[in-house]
């Protein structure tokens, strides 16, 4: 089914906008929720998701939020794994939209073609679950990634598989499994040129997002 979600959004917020009897808090909250959802159901539909409606929910109920603050909880939780990650290849950073991402590549973390975590990753992500039970308020996304070679039918699985693995040893280290959202993005999200080796090695990679809500 084709989405036109162009003409309803400007609508919405024209009419968000024009409405005196809120406040610019509320209006902002407002447009905040429709542009979520707007762009969770863009998100859904262009990667083929047969969930749009729960990508729809999601986009609003962060937009209403009104995205992510970095606290001193944030700074003070990236600090920590930096320095657990020290000299590992572990990339880690704070996103434009305030997010903590760890970005993992599959050297140190899975084996070829495998979901399991490697040793090389336990005492990583053994730290990481104590700076996510220090920061409660926070919430979880892990993406798994792939390069392009082998068979969607084999790497989309492949990806979620190696995201639920990370999300599985958080939980076991005490970390609260209705925090977490895993995600496969298969060879859809490339960083790299999957022309090359090097390319293709950087592909191969999870992420983990954390994100302090700014209604928090």
């Amino acid at each position: 089914m084709k989405i036109n979600l162009f003409p309803l959004g400007m609508a919405a917020l024209i009419g968000l906008s024009a409405c005196a009897s809120m406040s610019e808090t509320q209006r902002n909250a407002g447009v905040g929720a429709l542009g979520g959802a707007v762009g969770g159901a863009l998100i859904g539909k262009a990667t083929g998701s047969d969930k749009v409606g729960r990508d729809t929910a999601i986009g609003a109920g962060l937009g209403a939020l009104g995205g992510y603050v970095w606290s001193q909880r944030m700074e003070a939780q990236r600090q920590a794994m930096s320095q657990a990650t020290s000299g590992t290849g572990v990339e880690v950073s704070r996103t434009s939209d305030d997010q903590l991402k760890l970005e993992i590549p599959s050297d140190i973390s899975f084996d070829v073609g495998r979901s399991e975590i490697k040793p090389d990753m336990r005492p990583i992500l053994t730290r990481f679950a104590q700076t996510l039970k220090d920061n409660s308020g926070a919430t979880i996304r892990i993406v798994g990634h792939t390069d392009s070679t082998g068979e969607d039918s084999v790497n989309r699985p492949l990806s979620l598989g190696r995201a639920t693995s990370a999300r599985d040893f958080l939980v076991d280290r005490g970390v609260s499994a209705e925090r977490i959202r895993v995600a496969g993005r298969a060879e859809l999200e490339p960083v790299a040129s999957n022309a090359t080796e090097a390319g293709r090695a950087r592909n191969r990679r999870i992420e983990i997002f954390v994100g302090e809500p700014g209604g928090a």
